[in-house]
């Protein structure tokens, strides 16, 4: 008998249980009893007397893959780098199970893995060599630390480069190192900021999947993303973000019923964008054909 399925979670539940199963373990996930909890409260972020991020709250627990949409310049890398401890709020606060990051941060960041868009890695160190810097870092066991740093690199086809300098590496080739250092430690909390630039359609496919996995495993996940289709696929609810306000929180199903769209790109356009994006592709081509 096919096992049921919970369509707002994107994913299988045990029958006994109602709860959310891990698609790899066929286990249930326990997001009631410990499950990370990720809340921004009140988050807001000035810059020179400028507001970019502007009273945000939002929960995001376990099992959880939260979208983070808007456009250029709205505050989607800001919150993630105040989520992440980086960035101190101006106003408001970050808690992890109830309590302010920044009481114990240190604590808070063995819990949280963060994948920035911009992939910020020592260039004269090889590919195993950063990634067993932060598993020390991290502390982790040594003979744990190997085996995974060479399961990883394996398994993200990277491995024949793993003794290269980083310099040498593409973009995706970095971009892989950057998420395998965030994953290293098996974080509660991962935080994805474009996660995706600079992959292959193959690694990309990937991505989606782990992202899945992680969730279905009691993760609580944060991705924003400029693909709406990767949010849309992937995503149990979505985040819109304005000018620093949000706009909307809702699942996907939910913001197309509500805005009368088919898509998750039909759902973005109503909410956030200003022009008629064919006529200003239209106007585009017309100053490139000028004088021809």
């Amino acid at each position: 008998m096919a096992q049921p399925f919970d369509s707002a979670q994107g994913r299988p539940v045990d029958s006994a249980q109602g709860r959310p199963v891990d698609s790899a373990r066929g286990t249930p996930v326990d997001s009631a009893q410990g499950g990370p909890e990720l809340c921004a409260r009140h988050l807001t972020r000035r810059f020179d007397g400028i507001a970019v991020v502007k009273g945000v709250d939002f929960t995001i627990r376990a099992g959880e893959i939260v979208g983070y949409l808007g456009p250029n310049g709205s505050g989607k890398t800001t919150t993630a780098r105040m989520l992440a401890g980086l960035l101190e709020p101006s106003a408001g606060r970050v808690e992890y199970n109830g309590r302010d990051v920044h009481d114990d941060p240190i604590a808070y960041r063995r819990q949280l893995g963060y994948i920035q868009e911009e992939p910020f890695l020592y260039p004269f160190l090889s590919g195993r060599e950063y990634l067993e810097l932060i598993g020390r870092l991290r502390e982790m066991p040594e003979d744990l630390l190997t085996q995974k740093i060479e399961r990883f690199l394996e398994l993200f086809g990277i491995l024949p480069a793993a003794d290269q300098a980083i310099a040498s590496y593409s973009k995706g080739m970095r971009q892989k190192v950057l998420i395998t250092a965030a994953l290293l430690h098996d974080p509660a909390v991962i935080l994805f900021d474009e996660p995706e630039s600079g992959l292959d359609v193959t690694t990309t496919l990937v991505l989606r999947h782990l992202v899945r996995t992680l969730a279905a495993r009691g993760k609580a996940i944060l991705y924003s993303s400029h693909i709406l289709e990767v949010v849309e696929r992937v995503c149990t609810r979505v985040i819109v973000l304005h000018e620093g306000n949000v706009v909307a929180d809702d699942s996907v199903d939910r913001l197309q019923a509500l805005m009368s769209r088919s898509s998750l790109e039909g759902v973005f356009s109503k909410l956030v964008m200003r022009v008629d994006p064919e006529v200003v592709a239209r106007d585009l081509a017309d100053v490139a054909a000028l004088g021809a």
